[in-house]
């Protein structure tokens, strides 16, 4: 706002003035909005509005520039408190207050009823609790990668303080040495089920020091005690939280302190009453008609910062006769496409993120090569997952690999999140399926294809052996999109063509979508996904020797499956598939939904675990599964009869 930054030691009266017009306006608007929407968040909004003020007030931020990549970022973690939010940008001119005040939570407006990223000056869509405070984290560590000079406010609100993603965040903060981060907390004591301290007592304060931050408590309705907190984080040496004791519903004497409203709407009598008791004209049926008159328009998409001219290096063979592992491809072509872009500074910047696993998901090169750009979350997957998308719509290509039940089961919601928030994170998880072998069932991940299928953004990717890892992963670098690449654990013989020679090299492109036919016959079909098609290779070539020939296709893009493939393979005759994954949710279940869409009428089978699995070798367990070379071509004969 024009006259307002944080270069003055204190806030002038006029400035101070100003502030006060601006919150009693955006305190009007909180409650009119939130009535004409007959829902939403009034109380934490109305007792986080001074803070919200001040920071969007002073912070460097330029309306008529958003996305100016030097801008700082404020991050609302409680995204309940929109209204608060949008306010508030309204008064610094990011869009006209009206639009926000009539349109609230309506079907097919901007302003939805949390937080939300599309909205111009909202950095991250949130609303799950305990997750902006990694995203905050995830902005903050991207200015030390790419040397920008900007700031990261991150508002929360003290209930949320009992999510541990939190406390992660924070630790990473401190370890990183993220002094350019300023965290906020609006204590109010108050949340859906009443005080704070009787739903889940906490000790704040003693909280965030513990973990290395400077704590500094003030009154949260004072506009020259939240300017002094922020310029105190200007100047700290360490990361800076300020603990605001406000007041729930504050502006309006009816409802302070009442923790009904936290998520209650005001009534028509009672809306009148708060804009008298502001000073502010009542236009509320004004408000009403213009929502009853909405158009809805298309909705802009989040603002993405593309990775141009990422340079994805030379592509590795591996031969045939030697046995290698897919996340050892995965780590050595990471390193190509880390030296070929940040070797004399002339392509994208490259982050990896880890939990505490460097040494088993082969990231361990990368680490002692580019400490700076490694980043070692210790074992706190929440926060991995939610910083490292951040970190990704911000121009830096980021990776995160995990254990696969690490990865993709642990951080679920976090991963949806980076989904909605269109984040361009590539995940890379090793250890997937019954692959995993002697650790058992705990750590046997089966489900990952169906947990990323929920996802309508993220795009999975199940390489059968080193060779097509290696093209895959150098694919996703380049590619827009967050990516899933899965893999297992064990050394694996690189798929083989008919001739012999390795498939997945020479005059071989990684083509999204497509599937390979890695052998060819006219009996059945069996379509493979990730390490099983070396199997299915292995039960072709036995089956040949019987004077039965299979075709086997590859299918390693399992989210877009290659449509006309599977169609022609089930014109043909029988088809099978198989999988390293529960066999009611994953690959299998995808094939038949594209044969049944094309209303082709075919033999069809899936191959796949029915059960957790148990300790003991790869090989056993898939034969127990039924997924090894012998049940392939056991069920291939059964169907041809």
């Amino acid at each position: 706002m024009k006259g307002f930054d944080f270069s003055g030691e204190r806030l002038s009266d006029d400035q101070i003035a100003r502030l006060e017009e601006m919150t009693r306006r955006m305190r009007g608007d909180i409650l009119q909005m939130t009535f004409a929407a007959t829902c939403g968040h009034p109380g934490g909004s109305m007792s986080s509005a001074d803070v919200y003020a001040v920071l969007y007030a002073c912070a460097k931020l330029d309306p008529k520039n958003p996305y100016a990549p030097d801008r700082d970022r404020v991050v609302p973690s409680h995204g309940h408190t929109s209204p608060g939010v949008y306010s508030a940008l309204a008064a610094i001119g990011y869009f006209d207050r009206r639009e926000v005040v009539a349109h609230f939570r309506q079907a097919g407006s901007l302003f939805e009823g949390h937080v939300e990223r599309i909205v111009p000056g909202c950095e991250w869509t949130t609303g799950n609790l305990g997750q902006g405070m990694s995203a905050a984290a995830g902005f903050a560590a991207t200015a030390k990668v790419t040397g920008q000079d900007f700031r990261v406010w991150c508002v929360m609100g003290d209930g949320e303080q009992q999510k541990g993603q939190i406390a992660e965040a924070r630790r990473f903060a401190t370890k990183f040495g993220l002094t350019n981060l300023t965290a906020f907390v609006d204590l109010n004591c108050l949340q859906i089920s009443g005080e704070t301290n009787r739903v889940m007592p906490q000790e704040i304060e003693s909280g965030w020091a513990s973990d290395g931050w400077l704590v500094e408590e003030i009154d949260g309705h004072d506009y020259q005690e939240i300017y002094r907190a922020c310029r105190l984080g200007l100047t700290a040496n360490k990361p800076l939280v300020v603990v605001c004791r406000s007041v729930m519903g504050k502006g309006y004497s009816k409802i302070e302190n009442d923790h009904g409203y936290h998520g209650k709407a005001v009534t028509r009598e009672m809306l009148g009453e708060a804009l008298a008791e502001l000073g502010l004209p009542d236009d509320t049926d004004e408000v009403l008609a213009k929502r009853a008159a909405f158009k809805p328009a298309k909705l802009p998409e989040p603002p993405f910062v593309k990775l141009d001219g990422v340079k994805t290096g030379t592509p590795r063979d591996y031969p045939v006769g030697e046995k290698a592992d897919n996340r050892g491809a995965w780590g050595a072509a990471l390193m190509d496409i880390a030296d070929a872009n940040m070797e004399g500074g002339s392509g994208a910047p490259v982050a990896v993120f880890d939990c505490d696993l460097a040494s088993s998901v082969r990231t361990t090169t990368f680490a002692k090569k580019y400490p700076d750009n490694f980043f070692q979350c210790g074992i706190q997957e929440h926060h991995a997952a939610a910083c490292a998308g951040a970190m990704s719509t911000q121009g830096v290509l980021t990776f995160w690999s995990d254990f696969g039940v690490f990865g993709t089961d642990e951080a679920y919601n976090q991963n949806r999140l980076n989904d909605i928030n269109g984040a361009q994170i590539k995940i890379v998880c090793t250890h997937c399926g019954l692959d995993v072998g002697e650790d058992g069932k705990t750590h046997q991940c089966v489900d990952y294809i169906g947990v990323f299928s929920n996802f309508y953004g993220f795009k999975i990717i199940m390489p059968a052996d080193p060779n097509q890892t290696d093209r895959a992963v150098r694919y996703i670098s380049a590619a827009e999109g967050p990516f899933f690449v899965g893999m297992g654990r064990r050394k694996i013989p690189p798929v083989a063509g008919p001739d012999g020679e390795p498939y997945f090299v020479g005059d071989y492109e990684f083509v999204y979508g497509k599937a390979e036919e890695v052998r060819s016959g006219d009996a059945a079909t069996v379509i493979a996904t990730g390490q099983s098609v070396i199997d299915a290779c292995a039960a072709a070539d036995g089956l040949a020797e019987e004077g039965v020939k299979i075709s086997v296709l590859g299918l390693a893009c399992v989210s877009d499956p290659d449509r006309d493939a599977i169609v022609k393979a089930a014109k043909a005759g029988p088809v099978v598939t198989v999988e390293d994954h529960n066999v009611h949710t994953g690959f299998g279940s995808i094939v038949a939904g594209v044969i049944a869409e094309s209303g082709v009428a075919a033999k069809f089978a899936r191959l796949g675990p029915t059960d957790y699995g148990g300790s003991g070798t790869p090989d056993d367990l898939y034969a127990d599964a039924g997924i090894d070379a012998a049940s392939i071509s056991a069920k291939v004969k059964e169907m041809l009869g």
